[in-house]
């Protein structure tokens, strides 16, 4: 089974923001691939969806900590499911990229990602796949992170949002059809 985490914050204030974009790409990923509703996991502080692509079995996953607590949700999946770290896809949201980038990585810091960096910290390895999703615009430098990760994207991003989510889709087949991963970018 492979779990594939999309970060984000939860509560309805914190949707179509940039900083929520993972949660987007899996929401999506669970739509177009007709997997279940999502249905909230207390006990792993997680909304689940499980499905197959193929004979591979998938845990589709939004925790339902804050960002910064992402790592606690992580874990407790990984515990639950009795999992390597080599099964797990977190895909994330990157203010370094612009929007419309797409970077797979394996291992290696968090990058200043505190979603990212709260994983690493809570499963004590770096040594997972990441789906970074750029989301810089003009304004990037402009804005504090903290300020710019929690906006919403404009009307002409969330329009080019749908090629994004296309791509990343694609991107994540990939590696599921693959596993074998490659540091790679792309562009929508």
């Amino acid at each position: 089974m492979k779990i594939i985490i999309g970060l984000g914050n939860p509560m309805p204030k914190y949707k179509g923001t940039r900083h929520n974009v993972g949660q987007i790409i899996v929401s999506y990923f669970q739509e177009i691939n007709n997997f279940p509703g999502f249905k909230l996991k207390k006990k792993l502080e997680g909304l689940i969806s499980e499905g197959k692509i193929g004979e591979k079995k998938i845990a589709l996953v939004l925790p339902q900590t804050f960002m910064n607590e992402s790592g606690r949700a992580v874990k407790k999946l990984i515990t639950n499911y009795q999992l390597p770290i080599t099964n797990l896809i977190v895909i994330h949201d990157d203010i370094d990229l612009p929007l419309g980038t797409i970077r797979i990585k394996k291992g290696g810091s968090s990058g200043g990602h505190n979603g990212v960096q709260s994983i690493i910290d809570h499963l004590k390895i770096q040594d997972f796949v990441r789906i970074k999703i750029g989301v810089a615009n003009e304004k990037r430098g402009l804005v504090p992170a903290e300020k710019f990760v929690l906006e919403k994207f404009s009307k002409e991003e969330t329009m080019k949002l749908s090629k994004i989510k296309d791509l990343a889709i694609k991107t994540l087949e990939n590696i599921l059809n693959e596993g074998e991963i490659k540091k790679q970018t792309f562009s929508a």
